[in-house]
């Protein structure tokens, strides 16, 4: 295994550090200052550098955010920890915004500095994996039957220049498909034109197909080439041909019989050696039914038919498609790729996306630009994915990273709701863990509650302590919340503070103050 480098010019620092992790079986080597550490970067051969990068901000001879910088630049995808006394805003805002792992600030408690560090080497070894997976992947990604069924037609259509018709939603990667077509086709050398016969206003969308001629109408100064002449010795894509107006239909079919047409304005044929592909998202049997799509033009489209799945139907392909796209956001911007983690992938997973490939890309555009760290959770998701029906709870219960627990200190006994305790709770142990409480041993784990159910207990608790009288009812209920509160996310975190602070959206100073007004010590 590749060793931790850890930089640090505390002496102290970096023995205790080398201690903790040996006996994790863990291999370090340490470095006194940035200098060292780039030197080491470019005399160490790439299978033997360093695993996880942990380092100071300030030493003498350069800082740990530069280093940060510079080590970025010439590994993109190593975990890098920040570790620093000085806490403050604008080192902890610097480290993440240069694609730091984790911010973690002095002084730390060391089996959670311990635990930060196992966890960046479970991401580390994640991320190689899925990086030799991308490197390998070709120009359509896709390990689902039905996408190995589409790559299968590309291949058996790789030397045939028959006319292809591609069905499937919006959004399914249909251009994509188009594209693979014509560079595995004996017209690769060729143009590939793609139009789209939606887009265009009826009046102009002939003229862009054929071209016109000068004086054709109001306002052709010049003799223009359409896109049948653009494609010449190449392909030419119809998207939506579905939507083409009825007249021009019968252009078409004329080019696709003969293989010759006339600009608009024009007298002389011009010949068409072109591959036409068209696309569309309707049901054209049921078109031409109604009478708006010619039936002759349909048969001669239809001479080759490839079905593209939507999302939902090669659901297997959501993990390979987000990190690819991640990627990609984050070199269109010029950041660091954001890394996902499991959790929040099992939900991706589950949620249908109506708009196909091309929503899943537009989320992953959303993510790079707004989730706060580096590792993508699941509370980071979009509005739209988080409120879908039903798929939340689903992939709640399938992933235990992200079950809904609430920790019991020794001797604490903790108020269940009516709603909760008409339920079978269960209590488990957890193995033994580095954690900051030393009393977080149990955890009581309760089934997610039905819509509202936890607001009816909430309401139920208040009336029965307004009718005994009570005049301090807003103290006890609110001491209640707050203690089930903060218990739950230091379960959920393993009692790391910060973190479980930064889940429920307050601050580390907010967060200690509670657990000592609350006695939770």
């Amino acid at each position: 295994m590749k060793p931790i480098w850890i930089v640090d010019d505390d002496q102290s620092i970096r023995f205790v550090l080398e201690k903790a992790l040996l006996r994790e079986n863990l291999p370090t080597r340490s470095f006194t200052n940035p200098q060292d550490v780039l030197k080491a970067l470019i005399d160490t051969p790439e299978q033997e550098g360093p695993q996880i990068l942990v380092s100071d901000i300030r030493m003498p001879g350069g800082s740990g955010l530069e280093l940060l910088e510079k080590v970025k630049e010439r590994l993109p995808g190593l975990p890098v920890i920040i570790m620093t006394a000085f806490s403050d805003l604008d080192s902890a805002v610097s480290a993440f915004q240069g694609g730091a792992f984790e911010y973690l600030p002095k002084p730390f408690d060391l089996p959670k500095a311990v635990e930060l560090i196992h966890r960046a080497v479970e991401e580390s070894q994640r991320e190689e994996v899925a990086e030799e997976r991308m490197s390998a992947a070709p120009e359509m990604l896709g390990q689902a039957p039905a996408m190995q069924d589409v790559f299968r037609a590309i291949g058996r259509l790789s030397q045939s220049q028959v006319t292809v018709l591609i069905t499937g939603e919006s959004g399914s990667g249909k251009e994509l498909v188009a594209r693979a077509l014509h560079k595995h086709s004996p017209r690769a050398a060729g143009p590939f034109v793609a139009i789209n016969t939606a887009a265009i206003p009826k009046d102009l969308l002939e003229s862009e197909l054929f071209g016109h001629e000068r004086g054709a109408f109001t306002g052709a100064q010049t003799m223009r080439r359409g896109r049948f002449e653009q494609a010449d010795g190449g392909t030419l894509f119809l998207d939506e041909i579905g939507d083409m107006p009825f007249d021009l239909q019968t252009r078409l079919l004329r080019v696709l019989s003969d293989g010759h047409f006339y600009r608009v304005g024009g007298h002389s044929a011009v010949r068409a050696n072109v591959r036409v592909i068209a696309a569309t998202h309707q049901n054209l049997e049921q078109r031409v039914k109604e009478g708006v799509f010619r039936e002759d033009l349909f048969h001669r489209l239809n001479v080759i038919r490839l079905r593209l799945p939507a999302l939902r139907e090669r659901r297997e392909d959501v993990p390979m498609l987000t990190r690819f796209f991640l990627q990609q956001s984050a070199k269109q911007l010029g950041v660091e790729p954001k890394r996902i983690s499991e959790s929040a992938l099992k939900l991706l997973g589950t949620f249908d996306f109506p708009g196909n490939v091309r929503q899943l890309e537009n989320v992953c555009h959303w993510l790079t630009v707004m989730a706060p760290a580096q590792v993508i959770e699941l509370k980071d998701l979009p509005p739209e994915v988080l409120s879908m029906t039903g798929a939340s709870a689903a992939a709640l219960a399938a992933a235990p990273e992200a079950s809904v627990v609430a920790s019991v200190p020794m001797g604490l006994s903790l108020p269940v709701s009516p709603a909760a305790s008409a339920e079978p709770a269960y209590v488990t142990h957890v193995p033994a863990a580095p954690v900051e409480s030393p009393a977080l041993v149990e955890v009581l784990a309760v089934p997610p509650l039905a819509s509202g159910a936890w607001e009816s207990g909430l309401q139920a608790e208040a009336l029965a302590l307004l009718e005994d009288g009570r005049t301090d009812v807003w103290d006890v209920l609110t001491r209640r919340f707050e203690t089930r509160l903060i218990q739950t996310a230091l379960a959920n975190t393993r009692g790391r503070r910060i973190e479980a602070a930064h889940k429920l959206g307050i601050g580390r100073n907010t967060i200690t103050r509670k657990i000592q007004e609350l006695n939770l010590e």
